[in-house]
This record gives structure tokens, sequence and C-alpha cells, in this order.
């Protein structure tokens, strides 16, 4: 049987997309200003973050315009929140054995 830290998610091992999925959790869509901002973070710090979680399909990157400004915003994907959920559980089962 496998030890519990074994069954940790390493999609979030790094703190940064802890961090970028503990704030998707918590609201529908965050836009990258936004979130660069809450986690303090530099531009390509985040987009490379945020790119691991997209290739794991946990998080949905929307891209638009508005005016003549681009405007990407992120979102939690139903995975993605599953995924995060049974992340925090697991921890949960760590701190309280």
């Amino acid at each position: 049987m496998k030890h519990l830290i074994h069954t940790l998610n390493k999609a979030f091992d790094h703190r940064v997309r802890l961090g970028v999925m503990a704030v998707l959790m918590a609201n529908d869509a965050v836009s990258f200003n936004d979130l660069k901002e809450v986690l303090d973070l530099t531009d390509g710090n985040l987009a490379s973050h945020v790119a691991a979680l997209e290739k794991a399909e946990y998080v949905l990157v929307s891209k638009q315009f508005i005016g003549k400004k681009p405007n990407t915003t992120y979102s939690a994907t139903k995975a993605g929140k599953t995924a995060f959920q049974q992340h925090l559980a697991t921890l949960e089962k760590l701190l309280r054995p």
C-alpha cells in the first residue's frame, strides 16, 4: 500500500501552482493581472506555472480583447477542482492521522 505522501498530486508541488489553484477555487475566473498581483509574481513566472496546470487540464485559459487590450482570464476546470480537492484531503489526512 502506498504511503499517503506518495498520493499527493505532483502538479501542486510548487507553491505557485498551489497558490494559483487556491485562488481559482475561490473565484469563478481571475484575470492574469489580478492573479499576478495576488500571488506577487512576475509575468513569466505566472505564465510558466499556469501553462503547466493548463497542460494537466486543471486550468482553462480564456483570451479575449477588451477594446484594443488583450485580456486573459483563468478558471479551474472540473478535473482541476476535483484533483485539488483530493490533494487537500490527502494533506488533511497527513495532518490528522
